[in-house]
């Protein structure tokens, strides 16, 4: 199954953002896990439904961790894709990747795709033992999409579909090999945290205070990543599950072009494509996020329902 479809913001946009802002969505409670992946600790949060339905394990991208994406709590608003997953019957977890958040680097200190990906699948992998050998939706966003599309296409054993949103590659220009030998650490900045928010009056400054103040907190420096030629080594054309492509029309970072080379190569044909009209890197959190929403979920019902 092929779908290729545009959600527009329109008229019912405003609606669509009071009603989230006026929501009485209750809050899932917040459970910490450490488990272990080739022997290194790693940081899994999660958000459990009654009778739950299936499972998501969502991933982050280059710069901020699981909580400041996936769990954003904002007094009056409610943003968390975590719990609005929840609401929809799935049982929601996040890790936070060697470096991140919870997680401690590694005794090298330094982050490659490959083992993000080996981290990825040994997570999935554990999610599906703990819920009764269910198969996990995976979700990876910005250069966590690109881990994921690494992950799905060594072993999709334990996974049901993947999405993909903020999608930056251009699988035609070869990322240059550059080993990096020196570690930088640099320090997190407020500028930077809130640098995703693109779209002016798509998202309230209070929330946007509180992105800022949750990403700080839990990232203070940056992970240093090395060998990201690694991701040239996806090949669209080993993955055979289900897959969306979730793009914000206004997101520099994923343009159609990129998107375009990435869902014409996906083997798979139970694949789609949605545009998130008025939506940019941020779309889960900002104007928009009743449509992306929609689409994620509208995605995995037809599998899990």
């Amino acid at each position: 199954m092929l779908f290729i479809t545009t959600f527009a913001c329109n008229a019912d946009r405003q609606k669509a953002e009071e009603a989230t802002k006026t929501s009485t969505l209750a809050k899932s409670t917040l459970t910490q896990h450490t488990i272990l992946s080739d022997g290194h600790p790693m940081n899994v949060w999660e958000k459990r439904a009654d009778n739950a339905k299936g499972a998501i394990l969502f991933v982050h991208g280059r710069t901020w961790s699981s909580l400041p994406n996936f769990d954003l709590q904002v007094e009056g608003e409610d943003l968390s894709l975590m719990d609005a997953m929840v609401g929809h019957g799935y049982n929601a977890y996040a890790v936070d990747l060697r470096g991140y958040g919870a997680t401690p680097r590694d005794s090298s200190e330094w982050l490659s795709p490959r083992k993000a990906a080996a981290d990825i699948l040994n997570v999935a992998n554990w999610i599906s033992s703990e819920n009764d050998g269910v198969k996990v939706h995976l979700f990876g966003y910005s250069m966590g999409s690109t881990s994921c599309l690494l992950a799905t296409q060594a072993n999709a054993t334990n996974i049901a579909s993947l999405t993909v949103f903020g999608y930056w590659q251009d699988l035609d220009i070869a990322i240059p090999e550059n080993p990096r030998d020196s570690l930088m650490k640099i320090v997190n900045t407020a500028e930077a945290a809130a640098s995703d928010f693109i779209t002016p009056g798509s998202i309230s400054q209070k929330a946007i205070d509180a992105y800022v103040n949750t990403a700080l907190t839990n990232d203070p420096v940056k992970v240093d990543w090395r060998y990201v030629h690694q991701f040239n080594n996806i090949d669209p054309s080993l993955i055979t599950i289900p897959t969306l492509v979730l793009q914000g029309a206004l997101d520099p970072i994923a343009p159609t072009a990129k998107q375009t080379k990435l869902f014409t190569r996906l083997k798979t044909a139970n694949k789609s494509w949605v545009v998130i009209g008025g939506g940019d890197h941020a779309a889960f959190l900002e104007a928009p996020r009743e449509h992306f929403i929609k689409a994620f979920t509208s995605f995995l019902d037809r599998f899990d329902e």
